[in-house]
């Protein structure tokens, strides 16, 4: 039976150097910052050996808010600023858009599905995302469909 391994939470002040450059070689391969570990590991000035010890048991901890996806569905009505609108009240509450699809408009009306990062907006504001929008002039229905 295989025995599971732990993982843990720790501060950067104590690992070694070599485990903080692996990581720190990693985001840059990750960023294209660097084309191959061995641009990588010479950039950061860590060995390829202590790179490829480490590599598959580190990573940078992303945090709690590096990101928050909420999923809206719109029906909003095919009318100037209606769409824009709607987009400038989540600028203005620190969320950006991930992904947005609009469909074609039927009858004087366009489906709207959004994906907006929500990890800088206040909760009390994500909570109330899908009734703001609805106060807004033009939207018909605004439904918080899922937060990943």
């Amino acid at each position: 039976m295989k025995k599971t391994k732990k993982s843990y939470l720790v501060r950067e002040d104590i690992l070694p150097e070599a485990i903080l450059k692996t990581v720190m070689a990693k985001e840059m391969l990750s960023r294209g910052e660097a084309l191959t570990i061995n641009e990588a590991v010479d950039k950061v000035g860590v060995s390829r050996s202590a790179f490829y010890k480490y590599k598959d048991g580190i990573s940078a901890y992303a945090g709690e808010d590096k990101e928050r996806i909420a999923a809206f569905a719109l029906v909003l009505e095919h009318q100037p600023n209606v769409l824009p609108n709607v987009l400038n009240y989540i600028a203005s509450i620190k969320g950006s858009i991930v992904s947005l699809n609009q469909n074609t408009p039927v009858r004087g009306m366009v489906a709207v599905s959004l994906y907006i990062n929500i990890a800088l907006i206040k909760e009390a504001a994500a909570g109330m995302m899908a009734e703001s929008l609805m106060a807004l002039e033009g939207v018909r229905k605004a439904e918080h469909l899922a937060q990943i």
